[in-house]
């Protein structure tokens, strides 16, 4: 069962990295909605930015491992937001599931490393 944690922390962290990096580089392209400003944009990718790396350092190293779980209860929390936003928007496409999917997988990892599989 650790190594199925593993694999979600991993799997998150690699998709905020990427996200968190988009948000951060390029804050504004051309499919952005304008409803949020550039610094908006970028607070969220530098958030996604330090979960992706709170899902993993902690745990990694064996320094405040509870660090790990926190970063994926800021992650529910973050995929929330990002749901409600898209639905306030009207949006029920693919952006919508994948929010679903990661806010599940966030949630799995928070309520693992809080609970039986404690590092």
């Amino acid at each position: 069962m650790n190594i199925a944690i593993w694999g979600a922390q991993v799997l998150l962290a690699l998709a905020f990295l990427v996200s968190g990096g988009i948000k951060m580089m390029r804050p504004r392209v051309a499919t952005q909605p304008m409803d949020l400003s550039v610094a908006q944009v970028q607070t969220i990718g530098g958030l996604e930015l330090l979960a992706a790396i709170g899902l993993i350092l902690p745990t990694a190293v064996k320094v405040v491992p509870v660090l790990t779980p926190a970063a994926a209860v800021g992650l529910v929390l973050l995929m929330i937001g990002a749901i409600a936003f898209h639905v306030r928007r009207g949006e029920s496409d693919g952006r919508l599931a994948v929010n679903v999917v990661l806010l599940l997988l966030a949630l799995a990892v928070a309520g693992a490393r809080f609970g039986p599989y404690r590092v």
